[in-house]
């Protein structure tokens, strides 16, 4: 079994910054891409980022250039790095894993979950 533990969500204002970990423990080994995706309110769950055991990452376009996805293999976690934020950003952030390397923005995909942090952006 895998475990996935977020942390460094919060309230902030427009324009601030964040950053979200995502600390994996449990029989973590071949699992290659960490992804995060995150769920406003009423609505489903969307894909923002994720990156390769490798480092190449990939981003959806609401997020590109404003949010940065970076994983620290030796200490089993993974980091989104989230700036120039704004309301619509509003979210419960999850991470989660895969164990096929690959960028996919596909939820079905992942194999593992966390339970999510809360992200809320004043305007």
């Amino acid at each position: 079994q895998v475990q996935l533990v977020e942390s460094g969500g919060g309230l902030v204002q427009a324009g601030g910054s964040l950053r979200l970990s995502c600390a994996a423990s449990g029989r973590t080994f071949g699992y290659t891409t960490m992804g995060w995706f995150r769920q406003a309110p009423g609505k489903e769950r969307e894909f923002v980022a994720a990156v390769t055991w490798n480092g190449a990452t990939y981003y959806a376009d609401s997020v590109k250039g404003r949010f940065t996805i970076s994983r620290d293999n030796a200490k089993n976690t993974g980091y989104l790095q989230m700036n120039i934020l704004k309301p619509e950003d509003t979210a419960t952030y999850y991470c989660a894993l895969d164990k096929v390397t690959r960028l996919s923005t596909d939820q079905l995909l992942y194999d593992y979950w966390g339970q999510g942090t809360q992200v809320t952006v004043s305007s």
